[in-house]
C-alpha cells in the first residue's frame, strides 16, 4: 500500500497538469482563431479546478494505476479532462482552423514532456539519484505528456487526430469520415483490448520520445 501511495503521489501532477493544460491549449487557439466560447466560459486557465472530471481525471488514472501496480497488470496510464467547449462554427475558417485547435492539446503535451526532461536534465547535474522522489515525479511527467500526445494523435474521432485528419481530408470525404465519431470511444477500446492500440502509439510515442531526447 505504501508503494501505492508513493506512485500516485508521483503521478498525481503530471497527470493533472498534462490533461488540465492539454484542454486550456484547445481554448487558448480556438480564442486565436475566432472562437472565444472557451474564454467566456472561464475554460481558458491554468487552475486544474476547473477542468477536473471526476471520472476522467482521478477515478481511471487512480483505477489503471491500482491495476498496474497491485495487479500485476500491465497498459496505458491515460486519462481525461472535461472537454473544453469549441464552436467550430465561430472559428473564422471552420474546417482549416480547426487542424490548429486540435493539435494544439497533443503540442501541449509535448512541450510539458521537454519541461519535465529539462527538469531532469537539472536533477541529474546536481547529482540526484534514480530513486529520488523528483527524479522519478519527473521521469513521470515525460512518460505521461508522451503518453498523452500520442494517445489524442491517433486518428479517430472524437481524438485530436481525428480532428486533424477531418481538417486535412476534402469536404466530401471529410464529412463522410466524421460519421465514425459516435463509435469513436468504441473503437478505441476495442484497439486496446486487442493491442492494436500500441501498434498505432509505437510510432508517434518514438517520435515524441526523440524530440525529448535532444533536451536531456
Amino acid at each position: 500500500m505504501d508503494a501505492l501511495i508513493q506512485t500516485i503521489t508521483i503521478y498525481a501532477l503530471p497527470v493533472l497538469f498534462g490533461i488540465t493544460l492539454h484542454e486550456a491549449a484547445h481554448g487558448y487557439v480556438a480564442r486565436m482563431f475566432g472562437d472565444p466560447t472557451a474564454w467566456q466560459a472561464g475554460r481558458i486557465s491554468l487552475n486544474p479546478i476547473r477542468h477536473i472530471d471526476p471520472v476522467g481525471t482521478i477515478i481511471v488514472p487512480l483505477v489503471l494505476l491500482f491495476s498496474t501496480k497491485l495487479l500485476g497488470g500491465g497498459g496505458l496510464l491515460f486519462g481525461w479532462a472535461k472537454p473544453v467547449p469549441v464552436d467550430w462554427g465561430r472559428l473564422r475558417r471552420p474546417k482549416r482552423d480547426m487542424l490548429w485547435v486540435a493539435l494544439a492539446g497533443p503540442a501541449s503535451n509535448l512541450v510539458m514532456a521537454i519541461i519535465w526532461a529539462l527538469g531532469l536534465r537539472m536533477l541529474a547535474e546536481t547529482g540526484a539519484s534514480q530513486g529520488d522522489f523528483w527524479v522519478q515525479m519527473t521521469i513521470a511527467g515525460i512518460q505521461v505528456n508522451l503518453i498523452l500526445m500520442a494517445l489524442n494523435l491517433v486518428p479517430l474521432p472524437p481524438l485530436d487526430g481525428g480532428r486533424i485528419v477531418f481538417s486535412l481530408l476534402p469536404s466530401r470525404m471529410a464529412w463522410q469520415f466524421s460519421k465514425i465519431e459516435p463509435y469513436g470511444l468504441l473503437i478505441l477500446i476495442v484497439l486496446m483490448l486487442t493491442g492494436i492500440l500500441w501498434i498505432v502509439l509505437g510510432p508517434l510515442l518514438a517520435f515524441g520520445q526523440l524530440i525529448v531526447n535532444w533536451f536531456l
